[in-house]
């Protein structure tokens, strides 16, 4: 998936697939989400997800509602919050240890 947003270019087939996430529903149920943390190059962050009609990705379709699929910039604040919201205990180990201290 490709999109640009804010005049920065962000493509899945270049980027570093990091981290990935799904809601625990279906891909079949109106309630599915699938998300993937992607880091490119340069360092930036994003997500690529998708899901059904009643998901953070459902689209407007006329007077209908049905699933979609976008991509979302992150800051690596944002990034690290996704992680940790969603127990990514490697990726942040890996990609985020200077934001870690022992307990």
């Amino acid at each position: 998936m490709k999109a640009i947003i804010n005049r920065k270019r962000y493509d899945t087939e270049k980027a570093t697939m990091i981290a990935e996430h799904g809601n625990g529903y279906g891909c079949n149920d109106f309630r599915g989400c699938y998300e993937t943390l992607f880091q490119t190059e340069s360092g930036a962050f994003f997500l690529s997800g998708s899901g059904g009609p009643m998901s953070k990705y459902a689209q407007s379709s006329g007077n209908m509602i049905t699933g979609g699929s976008r991509i979302v910039p992150l800051s690596k604040d944002d990034a690290y919050n996704w992680c940790e919201q969603h127990d990514q205990i490697e990726t942040i180990e890996r990609y985020f240890s200077n934001r870690l201290q022992d307990a």
